[in-house]
């Protein structure tokens, strides 16, 4: 009898955690690795395979792209480092998203059109060299096509082509997520199961407040983006901007950011993050993993996307999974008190549930 296994396996999730996307039974690392602003744009070629490998190393299997990231480059880079790498396909979780096209003028390659949806996807397929992705999210909302359609034209890439397993909303209102669930539960269409949103502890009201009737109604999921707040809480910035950083690699998409940071209230920020990494530095870690532990700590963060242009940066943050622990409340208190920036809550009018 031959002793080869007969089931090919290459992932080890080492002290990886890994959580439910949403309400489905999906399960993706509490760290994932994204292709926004960096794969196919500032990076291409080797350093994007050496990326997805050492992320893959450290026990993280959901990777992120888009159509729209550096128009369509983005997922032939990282398709053809999976393609190289060549990992069991039931042992990762990839997902794209679809609404800004890849820069053609032609209406109909962009929007939630169902021409779009699929067309988009099928084409999202073809440069990922995929036969499907696990998630296809909706990038943004379109106001021109009516919420039916939408998820009319999610459910039939889903149930009808293969073309994904499950569908998810980016940056959409919560009005709009019920909508759309409604809409699927009312005509049997599949609805979405997670929003890929920004969060950070500079950035709170949506994913903290608007959001949280979301968790509690539907248990949705959330794939958190720019959870370093476009790299300010690593501390990088706290004495000026270097120029290895993506402010000064992406000073054009970042000139608002850069300019921001010289006002009164950009200043006051700088003072935050140099509170913030008083307490990393007590903590024997660095700014950067402090702040990533702190978006991971939020039960409702189903995975925390990180971005690297190069393969330190992933070693360098996946440090803040070992730091999860040691995130007692006594130490979240002082990194609120540090930085100030808790949103309020909605009004219960003396009827919150105890």
């Amino acid at each position: 009898m031959s002793t080869e296994s007969a089931v090919r396996s290459a992932f080890d999730p080492k002290n990886m955690k890994f959580r439910n996307l949403g309400p489905s039974g999906l399960k993706v690392s509490v760290f994932s690795l994204g292709g926004w602003l960096t794969y196919g744009g500032t990076v291409k070629g080797n350093p994007v395979k050496e990326c997805l490998q050492l992320a893959w190393d450290h026990g993280i299997n959901f990777f992120d792209t888009a159509e729209v990231y550096a128009n369509g480059q983005s997922e032939i880079e990282m398709g053809r480092a999976l393609k190289e790498l060549d990992w069991p396909r039931d042992e990762y979780v990839l997902s794209t998203k679809i609404f800004f096209g890849t820069g053609r003028k032609e209406p109909n390659t962009r929007g939630l059109s169902k021409k779009h949806i699929i067309e988009g996807l099928k084409s999202s397929l073809q440069r990922l060299e995929q036969p499907y992705v696990d998630i296809v999210f909706a990038h943004r909302h379109d106001a021109a096509t009516p919420m039916k359609e939408i998820v009319e034209g999610f459910t039939q890439a889903i149930r009808d082509l293969n073309l994904a397993y499950y569908w998810g909303t980016s940056e959409w209102s919560a009005a709009q997520i019920i909508e759309a669930t409604e809409i699927a539960e009312k005509y049997n269409l599949i609805a979405p199961i997670a929003d890929q949103c920004q969060y950070n502890a500079f950035h709170r009201e949506r994913f903290e407040v608007e959001y949280r009737p979301l968790y509690e109604k539907y248990g949705y999921g959330t794939t958190i983006w720019s959870p370093l707040a476009s790299g300010l809480l690593t501390g990088k910035y706290n004495s000026g901007i270097p120029d290895d950083s993506r402010f000064k690699t992406n000073a054009a998409f970042f000139s608002d950011t850069v300019k921001s940071l010289q006002t009164p209230e950009g200043k006051a920020k700088i003072e935050k993050v140099k509170k913030l990494t008083a307490i990393a530095e007590k903590l024997g870690t660095t700014t950067s993993a402090l702040a990533l532990a702190w978006a991971a700590s939020n039960p409702n963060v189903s995975t925390v996307i990180l971005g690297a242009s190069k393969p330190s940066q992933i070693t360098e943050n996946v440090k803040a999974l070992e730091l999860l622990e040691k995130l007692t409340p006594e130490v979240l208190r002082e990194v609120e008190d540090a930085l100030e920036t808790r949103p309020k809550e909605a009004p219960a009018y003396g009827r919150a549930r105890e």
